[in-house]
């Protein structure tokens, strides 16, 4: 038997990026959330988010991937949502999410910010967290490319 850990930061937004996620939204989902995975097998260590987006810290499987694993969390909540009437419209995640892998050393650090999201985004807006995210990515792989030339 093979022995993998896999850690990811996943982050994803509502449609339009909607400020749907109350207070008294957010804890009833994530908790869903995690219950639904749990029954798919889907390891969640940490989640926590804001009023239009979610972070989440999943350990992987060796047969999980990061594509299948945001389908089934994504696409099952957005139908809990729905089917409960949780929202004042039709609710529906964006099609895009956010993944990185996560060193082991790093857990406590991302477990970290993941917990203080609704302070965090007193500073600053969900799209200038993604740019940075997405800054960061980048420009590990462009240094990565460079490396192998």
């Amino acid at each position: 038997m093979p022995l993998v850990k896999i850690w990811i930061h996943a982050v994803w937004a509502t449609k339009n990026r909607e400020p749907l996620l109350t207070k008294k939204l957010r804890p009833q989902l994530f908790a869903h959330i995690r219950e639904n995975a749990m029954g798919k097998n889907i390891h969640i260590d940490f989640i926590n988010g804001f009023i239009e987006h979610v972070h989440c810290l999943i350990s992987l499987n060796p047969d999980q991937s990061i594509a299948k694993t945001m389908q089934l969390i994504k696409g099952e909540s957005s139908f809990w949502i729905n089917k409960n009437k949780l929202c004042p419209t039709a609710f529906e995640w964006q099609d895009e999410y956010f993944a990185a892998s996560v060193s082991e050393s790093k857990l406590d650090v991302v477990r970290k910010y993941i917990q203080n999201q609704e302070a965090h985004h007193s500073k600053r807006t969900f799209q200038q967290e993604y740019d940075e995210f997405a800054s960061k990515l980048f420009s590990t792989n462009k240094e990565l490319n460079q490396s192998k030339k």
